[in-house]
């Protein structure tokens, strides 16, 4: 088998063979096949596409790049919940707490966030102590005895999706529906939970712009898991604006603890309701949608969400005190607001723009290998929809980085669109696939 011909094969738009997608993922798993080759080919993939059966293919070869673990041994339901990404998205922060406290066991494996997208772990690692690198014993462990752990992927599970994703986004080929779909879900048969719950965002601060794109991004995940004897369930939300008012790092935890309080933002809310109520079917805990509701807002009211929070953090190393003391996270040196010189309503925003701003003042990273400063990023306080006085505060920017500042607020103030034209809230939920 030639590296070189399997690239020729993909740039002149043949099918690839489960034996040329095997050797690839095995042989740049392991070394053998340089970065730039393996460019090459991600470039061709991305250009000319990918049918069902290479997607598939592709799938179970980096599922089974590493190892694979088994839950059975914990429940013979054990649900899993992924997110395609976007800007401010803390909702698995805010969820798998409140399914865990319902009795529900989940397990997770989180990734870090890269361009303008924010990543789970690096949010839980905000938290001083807490670990997201555990062994698959731990993982496991923690499952059995609180019912939830959150990890990343520093555990050998599909470590070919860890160094391909890496590339995807160096060479810009992170947008691309084959490649999303085969990252998203060789993680999830690698993890070993049989019930996935996926959240397709979609929007301008989602990889998928379209709605059309997100269906058909859902529909292939389904049938990777009908290949793969899992149940999977798709659920599409808006990105058209940022998921809450926080976009970035600590900021996001601390909005997080204000929720599993009660102090929910509509549109988190209503995502929580969409995506719960679909894990607590798939469980076998409810039937139907309707019941969601009451049993995820009891968890709330009665501070068992919260208190399963708490849980996982000290289960995992973090300091406790900072979740029932949220002043305990120092701000960055420098919060700076962002006054509005226009008045009337927010038409527009532009996400992706403030994503990217966000990770500029520190709070992501343009390459893995990037420091990220857990204190920075964008804090909102108006949205679409919401009505705006010429002078009043949009947004704050949060930065350690005095040179960013003046750029970052103009910046952020270009981001939002307001005029006397009428806007309604945009739609939360855009879909479910079942």
């Amino acid at each position: 088998m030639d590296i070189i011909k399997i690239i020729e094969h993909k740039r002149d738009k043949k099918v690839l063979s489960t034996e040329e997608i095997n050797f690839f993922v095995k042989e740049y798993t392991a070394g053998n096949i340089t970065d730039y080759q393996a460019s090459a080919l991600i470039m061709a993939i991305y250009i000319n596409g990918m049918n069902k059966k290479e997607i598939s293919d592709l799938t179970i070869a980096m599922a089974d790049s590493g190892e694979r673990i088994n839950l059975s041994d914990i429940s013979e339901n054990i649900v899993d919940k992924h997110s395609t990404g976007g800007v401010g998205d803390k909702i698995t922060l805010v969820l798998m707490p409140i399914i865990a406290s319902l009795g529900v066991p989940v397990a997770k494996m989180s990734g870090r966030g890269l361009g303008y997208t924010g990543g789970t772990a690096d949010k839980l690692e905000s938290i001083p102590g807490y670990r997201v690198d555990l062994g698959i014993d731990e993982f496991k462990q923690n499952i059995k005895d609180i019912g939830i752990s959150l990890i990343t992927s520093n555990v050998d599970l599909a470590p070919a999706d860890s160094k391909i994703y890496g590339l995807r986004h160096s060479i810009a080929c992170t947008s691309n529906i084959p490649l999303i779909a085969s990252s998203i879900m060789s993680k999830k048969i690698a993890l070993g939970a049989n019930k996935v719950l996926i959240n397709i965002t979609c929007g301008d601060g989602a990889f998928m712009k379209k709605m059309s794109d997100a269906k058909k991004i859902a529909n292939i995940m389904k049938e990777i898991g009908k290949e793969a004897n899992r149940e999977v369930r798709c659920v599409i939300t808006s990105m058209a604006e940022p998921v809450g008012y926080t976009i970035g790092n600590q900021i996001e935890i601390i909005e997080t603890i204000k929720c599993l309080k009660g102090e929910m933002p509509d549109d988190v809310r209503q995502i929580i309701y969409a995506l719960g109520s679909q894990m607590l079917i798939m469980a076998g805990k409810i039937k139907t949608a309707n019941e969601a509701k009451q049993l995820i807002d009891e968890t709330i009211k009665s501070g068992k969400a919260l208190k399963k929070f708490e849980e996982l953090i000290q289960r995992q190393g973090g300091d406790v005190s900072y979740i029932q003391d949220i002043t305990k996270f120092k701000p960055s040196k420098y919060v700076i607001p962002v006054l509005s010189d226009k008045e009337g309503m927010v038409n527009k925003i532009q996400t992706e723009m403030l994503g990217n701003l966000s990770a500029y003042v520190g709070a992501g990273r343009n390459k893995k290998e990037d420091k990220i400063d857990y204190t920075a990023g964008i804090v909102l306080t108006k949205k679409i929809g919401d009505i705006v006085r010429s002078g009043e505060t949009i947004a704050y920017v949060h930065t350690n980085k005095e040179e960013t500042v003046n750029s970052v607020v103009k910046n952020v103030k270009d981001a939002f669109t307001i005029s006397q034209r009428k806007t309604s809230k945009p739609n939360v939920v855009l879909g479910t696939i079942i």
